[in-house]
This record gives C-alpha cells, sequence and structure tokens, in this order.
C-alpha cells in the first residue's frame, strides 16, 4: 500500500483539505486498498498540549461547499520517524519543503515533492489561505494538484 502524506505549515488549512480532497479521489477511483492518505504540519503552533486544533472553519466550509467529505481532523506535527513511514511527502510551497528537509534530515529516498509539481499550472505554491483568505482559490491549487499526482500515481500502481 502506498502511503501519501500532505503537509503544510500547521495543518489546519491546506494539508487537511488535500487530504480530505485526495481521500475522495481514491475512494471514488477505488483506490482506497491500494493507498492511504494522512496530513500534518511542520510546526506545532496549533497544538497545545499535545492536542491538535481542528480544521479552520473557512477550510471546513470550503470542503462542504464541494461535497467533500470531512472527517474529524487534528492538527498533528510531522516527526522525523514519518520518513520511513511514508512513500511521498506533498508539501503545499518552498517552506513545507524546506521545513520538512530540516526535519528528515534531507530527503535521501527523494520522497518529498511539492504538490504543484504534478500539475501544468504556471504556479509553484499552493496559494496559502491563511494569509489570503482566499479559501477557494487554495482549493483549485489542491484540487488540481491532488488530481494530477492521482494520475501519477496511477501509472505506479
Amino acid at each position: 500500500m502506498l502511503k501519501i502524506m500532505f503537509v503544510c505549515h500547521g495543518n489546519i488549512c491546506r494539508s487537511p483539505m488535500a487530504e480530505a480532497i485526495f481521500s475522495d479521489m481514491i475512494k471514488k477511483a477505488g483506490l482506497e486498498d491500494k493507498i492511504s492518505v494522512n496530513s500534518s504540519a511542520t510546526s506545532s503552533e496549533e497544538i497545545y498540549r499535545g492536542v491538535g486544533n481542528p480544521i479552520y472553519p473557512p477550510a471546513l466550509s470550503e470542503l462542504k461547499k464541494h461535497k467533500i467529505p470531512t472527517y474529524d481532523h487534528r492538527a498533528t506535527k510531522l516527526l522525523k520517524s514519518d520518513y520511513d513511514d511514508y512513500d511521498f511527502f506533498l508539501g503545499m510551497d518552498s517552506a513545507n519543503i524546506r521545513n520538512m528537509n530540516f526535519i528528515f534530515g534531507g530527503d535521501k529516498d527523494e520522497k518529498i515533492y511539492k504538490l504543484l509539481s504534478f500539475t501544468k499550472l504556471h504556479k509553484e505554491d499552493v496559494s496559502d489561505p491563511w494569509y489570503s483568505g482566499d479559501f477557494t482559490t487554495a482549493y483549485n491549487d489542491i484540487y488540481e494538484g491532488c488530481r494530477c499526482f492521482l494520475e501519477y500515481l496511477k501509472e505506479k500502481i
């Protein structure tokens, strides 16, 4: 089974949106027995006394607007030990990539990618709605990244 980890800064907006979108895509494609999905943060800013915050309400609203099934998510922090447990780490932006490399001490097995690197979009980073307030653009970026990544994986499984 391929194990996929979506990663952003706090694990309350972009990466849980990606987890929900991609989970819905693999379910619709009948690939739930071949691909598992998770998400995490490169920081612990959204985790207090060991309990992570839920999906940020505007991100949750955007998922519901597109009829993407949601789940009871709590922010979790990416750990160095995750590197051996997952096949792909998909970061939302350049800072996520830099921080993953720092947490893991490098990327010896070439498992770290930007989500949008699988697309033909003319942008490198998923729009960050935490700063822009634009959850629709973030959703569209993530959806396209997930769609293209799934096509990439279908050739591998």
